[in-house]
């Protein structure tokens, strides 16, 4: 497996060195601002660049190359696999009832075999990323890994685009399976928030939006909560996302909260959170923060008895980027010491894709570092 990286910054594109034969690559992902990515020069850059390769693009809250954080800017990895086939699928929301079932779609469009992995690009305003994940982890009986993400758009939460093959668009979903042996796709997802408070039960709330908790007002409890920093909501929410324990199973989630409804004393959460769960409240300590990143990369690269990855993908969430702020590079660069100085991609998120553990089903996780690495043997 090889891979050569590509950067548009200030105007210009650079690429690294030359390790791969462009007729060659079958995969090109490219993570970038909704602006540029729109520009049509950009697509017919890549395609001209790797004329064979499929070209997935995805909309950002920030760029992620080598350690470093970019706005503004898009990033660009080639891959060709030496051993390993792939397929590359896309699918509208619109052309389906509800997420879950384009998440069903997807996966029995990719199912067969030599499947050795799925990674996901969604659009991250339109589509609901519980629904997208239970539906693609419906039929997953070999629970091979699923991992990926939602796509962003800065701190608007307003318009992401995603696309295959074409200038992105909203309401796309792009999947791509892998296929053989030879293949050894690592996870990892952390978090690194402290708990606080008592834990509190859901009492009443429909998919991602929560009227109350313990029979109290949602929105009023969470604002007894923050004190001062209530007056500067729904910004501040960010800074105190929830622990969710999903009802009957030992899974711990964290859910962002993404708007507050002062008429209906309600919060909007970015994924589902059902009636019956059990929630705390969490604050941000920065070095657990930081550190989560590292622990996420050591859990993806277990699976391959710690041999360094070819490839690295980083999905954090955009309020990780927020609450870090000039210490954001801490969390990005770090993992290096233990995935190497290889190629590393990704970008800052609306959510991300993956199990919680190995051998285990996808899940949908704000808040985290989620990584995905790709090792041939």
């Amino acid at each position: 497996m090889k891979s050569r990286q590509h950067h548009f910054l200030n105007s210009e594109w650079k690429a690294s060195a030359a390790e791969v034969n462009p007729e060659k690559c079958q995969m090109v992902l490219a993570f970038g601002s909704s602006a540029l990515l729109s520009l049509p020069e950009h697509l017919d850059y890549l395609q001209k660049s790797y004329p064979n390769a499929d070209i997935v693009f995805s909309s950002t809250a920030g760029e992620i190359i080598n350690g470093e954080v970019f706005d503004d800017s898009i990033v660009a990895t080639a891959v060709a696999f030496e051993k390993t086939q792939i397929k590359s699928i896309e699918t509208n929301i619109s052309n389906h009832e509800n997420s879950y079932e384009a998440g069903l779609h997807l996966y029995n469009e990719l199912q067969g075999e030599e499947l050795t992995g799925i990674f996901i690009i969604s659009d991250g305003t339109i589509v609901n990323g519980d629904e997208l994940v239970e539906g693609l982890r419906n039929n997953n009986i070999n629970q091979i890994p699923i991992t990926g993400g939602l796509a962003g758009d800065g701190v608007q939460f307003k318009k992401t685009v995603t696309g295959l093959n074409k200038l992105p668009s909203q309401g796309n979903i792009i999947a791509i399976g892998f296929y053989g042996k030879d293949l050894i796709i690592g996870h990892g997802s952390k978090g690194g928030w402290e708990e606080f408070g008592l834990e509190r039960t859901i009492t009443h709330s429909k998919q991602n939006i929560v009227q109350e908790i313990d029979s109290q007002s949602a929105l009023d409890l969470y604002k007894k909560y923050l004190g001062d920093y209530a007056n500067e909501l729904p910004g501040s929410a960010l800074l105190f996302p929830l622990s969710m324990k999903v009802k009957d199973t030992d899974k711990i989630l964290i859910r962002t909260i993404l708007a507050v409804d002062d008429e209906q004393k309600s919060m909007i959460f970015a994924g589902n959170v059902p009636e019956g769960n059990k929630v705390k409240l969490m604050r941000a300590n920065f070095d657990n923060l930081i550190d989560a990143s590292s622990i996420a990369a050591k859990e993806s690269i277990s699976g391959a008895d710690q041999q360094l990855p070819d490839l690295t993908i980083m999905i954090s969430c955009v309020g990780r980027k927020i609450i870090l702020d000039t210490r954001v590079w801490e969390e990005v660069k770090n993992p290096e010491s233990i995935l190497g100085n290889n190629k590393i991609s990704g970008f800052y998120s609306y959510g991300g894709i993956s199990p919680l553990t190995k051998g285990t089903s996808c899940e949908l996780h704000n808040q985290t570092m989620t990584m995905t690495t790709f090792t041939e043997l």
